[in-house]
């Protein structure tokens, strides 16, 4: 690998940087090259540097929703984050660049009388992998709220479309399909009573509290909503809740969830995804989907 190269455009670059560091799940093996981008300029000069080297190159943004495989991954991780954060109020609209946190969002929402981010104000994912996933909770999406997406193509180049040309689904998006890499978003909300949204993201944040094993380092909901079902019911009902492999298991609290409860390794959460699918398959099924997105090697 041409490292100098990619040190050239990013000398902040680390060389085997262990991916457990960056993600929520805090598991994975090491990349081979990891880099907090800081401007739309310089991701696009490492894009194209990964074509001329032909350089695998992985895309991430907090780590909130990925699991990274125990041997790590090959040649770069891009993290789009901190470095690439900033945001800006004009009316009802927030411009925003991808890295910012949504939570970060929707406190400048509420504090600008701005309805619209409510449901989705705890999720605790960057702007781009929101929009990437078309990130949802209580029934909100971030689809509702997106105008346009500005992303860089596989060549590097900018562009921008409009949310109809997203093709946001659940928990999907043209992002999904690989080669476009969001760099910033339009948000356009609505004006609202401001006790009226403090309220119902005060709602929304306790009843998280409550229900979901936010103490343990996890990844959020790990399966996919089946169609006609909920996998957290699917899942309890198979009697699986507390169930454990080596330093994973599944929830006690919220059987949706995979948590990391004693030093997991990543294997042992896919262990217990692989025993949690067959196991709601053979007793009701259904193929449970991860929502988690499990990458490199």
């Amino acid at each position: 690998m041409d490292i100098e190269k990619f040190k050239a455009i990013s000398p902040d670059l680390l060389e085997n940087e262990s991916m457990a560091k960056h993600t929520t799940f805090r598991v994975g093996g090491n990349a081979d090259m990891y880099v907090s981008v800081k401007s739309v300029r310089e991701l696009s000069s490492l894009i194209k540097l990964t074509r001329e080297t032909d350089t695998p190159f992985t895309i991430i943004g907090n780590g909130s929703n990925i699991l990274v495989k125990d041997k790590g991954i090959r040649g770069l991780v891009i993290e789009i984050g901190s470095g690439m954060s900033d945001f800006e109020l004009k009316g009802n609209k927030i411009y925003a660049q991808a890295g910012v946190l949504i939570s970060k969002l929707a406190s400048l929402a509420l504090n600008h009388s701005l309805s619209g981010m409510e449901e989705i104000s705890g999720i605790p994912g960057t702007l781009g992998g929101g929009i990437y996933m078309n990130a949802g909770a209580y029934g909100g999406e971030l689809k509702n709220i997106i105008k346009t997406v500005t992303y860089i193509d596989e060549y590097g180049e900018e562009k921008t479309v409009t949310a109809d040309e997203c093709g946001f689904g659940y928990r999907k998006s043209i992002f999904t399909n690989g080669g476009k890499y969001i760099v910033s978003a339009v948000i356009e909300l609505s004006e609202g009573d401001r006790t009226e949204i403090s309220e119902k993201m005060a709602d929304y944040a306790k009843r998280r509290r409550e229900k979901q094993p936010l103490s343990l380092p996890s990844a959020g909901s790990t399966f996919k909503r089946p169609e006609g079902y909920f996998a957290g019911a699917l899942i309890q009902e198979s009697g699986l809740k507390g169930y454990k492999s080596g330093g994973a298991m599944i929830s006690d609290l919220h059987a949706g969830f995979v948590v990391n409860y004693d030093n997991a390794t990543s294997q042992d959460i896919l262990d217990v995804i692989k025993h949690t699918q067959e196991t709601v398959l053979d007793k009701f099924g259904v193929m449970l989907e991860t929502e988690v997105k499990i990458i490199g090697e």
